[in-house]
C-alpha cells in the first residue's frame, strides 16, 4: 500500500473546505483505498490530508488522469503545500485499514533516520513502540511507512486527544530511552491532527 501525506497552510478556510469535499470524486478511482484529514491541533491554519492507494502504479495513473481536475477546486486556497509518498512497511497494532470514521485524532511522526541506524530504528519500532502503542486503550490502529532517503512515517489513529495525551504522558520518555531514539533519529517532525469528518472519502 502507498501512503500519501499532504500538508499545507490554508489561507481561505471556507474555500479550502469546500474544495476538500470535491475529493469525494476519488471513490471511483481504480486502486484508491481511502482518504481523510483535518486541522493541526498545534499550528493554526495547517491542514493535513492522508490518502491511501493499493500501489504506486494505480497512484501514478490517477495523477496522470484525474488529479488536476479534482485539485482545481482548491486552487488559491492554500500555500506551502508539501506532499510525500511512503510505502507501507508494517502495521502498528494489527490489520490497518484506511478508515477514519471511528477515530477523532491522527498522530503523525515524520522521522529522518541516520543511515547506519535504519535497521535498528525499524526494529525498535516493531519491538518497543508498536507493543506500547498497541497496548494503549485509546489507540485504534496505525502504520509504519518508509520513503527513499531514510525517511519514515509513523501514523497512529486515536479515539480522542485525551487518550493520546494519556499515552504520551505515561510512556513516551521511557520508551524513547529504551529504543535509543535519539541515536537513531537525525530529525523528527510531528503533529496531532483533529479529523474533519466531511473530508473523509
Amino acid at each position: 500500500m502507498l501512503v500519501k501525506w499532504i500538508r499545507c497552510t490554508v489561507v481561505d478556510r471556507r474555500g479550502f473546505e469546500r474544495g476538500q469535499r470535491k475529493w469525494a470524486g476519488l471513490l471511483g478511482e481504480p486502486g484508491f483505498r481511502g482518504q481523510g484529514g483535518g486541522w493541526s491541533r498545534g499550528r493554526p491554519g495547517v491542514a493535513h490530508v492522508f490518502a491511501f492507494w493499493e500501489s504506486r502504479a494505480f497512484y501514478d495513473s490517477f495523477m496522470a488522469r484525474s488529479h488536476d481536475r479534482l485539485a482545481a477546486a482548491q486552487s488559491g486556497t492554500y500555500t506551502d503545500l508539501r506532499a510525500k509518498l511512503f510505502d507501507h512497511r508494517f502495521d502498528v497494532k494489527t490489520g490497518f485499514e484506511p478508515r477514519f470514521t471511528d477515530v477523532d485524532v491522527v498522530r503523525v511522526a515524520h522521522c529522518q533516520v541516520r543511515e547506519p541506524r535504519v535497521e535498528h530504528f525499524a526494529l525498535m519500532q516493531e519491538k518497543v513502540w508498536n507493543p506500547a502503542m498497541a497496548g494503549s486503550p485509546g489507540m485504534v490502529r496505525g502504520l509504519f511507512g518508509e520513503a527513499p532517503g531514510h525517511e519514515f512515517l509513523v501514523l497512529s489513529m486515536w479515539l480522542s486527544s485525551a487518550e493520546h495525551g494519556k499515552y504520551r504522558a505515561e510512556r513516551v520518555e521511557r520508551l524513547s530511552l529504551r529504543a535509543q531514539t535519539e541515536a537513531d533519529v537525525a530529525a523528527l517532525a510531528g503533529d496531532i491532527v483533529e479529523l474533519e469528518p466531511s473530508w473523509t472519502v
